[in-house]
């Protein structure tokens, strides 16, 4: 995804259209220490490895290496941008999935 170095965008401190600098930032994602694949001591706390049958997760398996456990190719960027006036960022919270962010 290719992205401009500034944009002309309205900045809410100036109360105009102002010149942006504009920053890929990540998106800053954690996985849940009560879901199932979250925190692994959390859920052993929990008791979900523990008892007769099949143990799911937590049963006699091989272990599986770290890159076949991910699921998704691309990562979400959020883009910050910056006003060239008053020298203020905004951070816009909508990810955009991409590759690979470029800025030209």
């Amino acid at each position: 995804m290719k992205i401009p170095k500034t944009t002309n965008r309205f900045c809410p401190y100036c109360k105009k259209k102002t010149e942006q600098k504009i920053k890929p930032m990540g998106t800053g994602f954690s996985r849940g220490t009560m879901t199932r694949g979250g925190g692994r001591a959390r859920a052993k706390l929990r008791g979900l490895g523990v008892g007769i049958g099949n143990l799911g997760k937590w049963g006699s398996k091989p272990a599986q290496a770290k890159h076949k456990r991910k699921s998704k190719t691309t990562k979400k960027t959020n883009i910050m941008y910056t006003c060239k006036e008053c020298g203020k960022s905004k951070y816009q919270k909508k990810g955009e999935r991409a590759s690979k962010v470029i800025q030209e």
